[in-house]
């Protein structure tokens, strides 16, 4: 009898544990705010946002009209000052998705990159055909200079809370160290939870 308890309970404690999970794919594009934290959607309109607006503004003309060329551009640090987690590397990626995809500048590769890029044309020199071998010295030096930061002001209340995300990029000029465009994007959440004081 104690034996057959037993198992009940057993079977009870498994059939409990089992949990009612269930998955399905959505949409990449598809907005799931589930946590109220910085998410997917926010990086990705963000950077659509702030980068439509800085190749709106006047030092793109500028640039154009006195080297008749497009400019290059490279995305440097974006620090999360925030008060969460943020992985910064996917926002970089959306706003290096945005800027070579609207056509208005020229893109080089990160620090990290550069260095994977230049050791790979060291080893052009000296296992490639002369033909094939990339030359050296030869890499694009960038005109502006991105960076920025991801900003956060939490206010609570029992069981509701709201967020306020503050985004800053930066454009610097390399040479001149001139700040050529700062944007600013906000976010604000509203969360509630009941039966839960934050």
């Amino acid at each position: 009898m104690r034996k057959f308890i037993l198992l009940i309970f057993c079977l009870l404690l498994i059939s409990g544990c089992g949990g009612g999970r269930t998955v399905k794919r959505i949409a990449t594009d598809e907005v799931t705010d589930l946590s109220g934290r910085w998410n997917d959607t926010d990086s990705r309109l963000v950077a659509e946002s702030m980068i439509s607006e800085m190749l709106a503004r006047p030092w793109l003309i500028d640039f154009e009209q006195e080297k008749f060329e497009k400019p290059v551009v490279i995305v440097g640090t974006v620090r999360n000052m925030s008060t969460e987690h943020i992985n910064v590397e996917v926002f970089i990626k959306d706003i290096e998705r945005e800027l070579i995809n609207s056509g208005k500048v020229d893109f080089v590769a990160s620090k990290g990159e550069r260095e994977e890029i230049r050791e790979e044309r060291m080893d052009q020199q000296m296992y490639a055909s002369i033909e094939t071998a990339k030359k050296l010295a030869q890499e694009v030096g960038a005109d502006y200079f991105l960076i920025g930061s991801v900003k956060s002001v939490e206010d609570w209340f029992e069981g509701k809370k709201a967020v306020l995300y503050s985004v800053d990029l930066e454009l610097i000029d390399v040479e001149k160290n001139l700040k050529a465009w700062i944007g600013n994007k906000k976010i604000k959440k509203f969360i509630e939870q009941s039966g839960y004081k934050w």
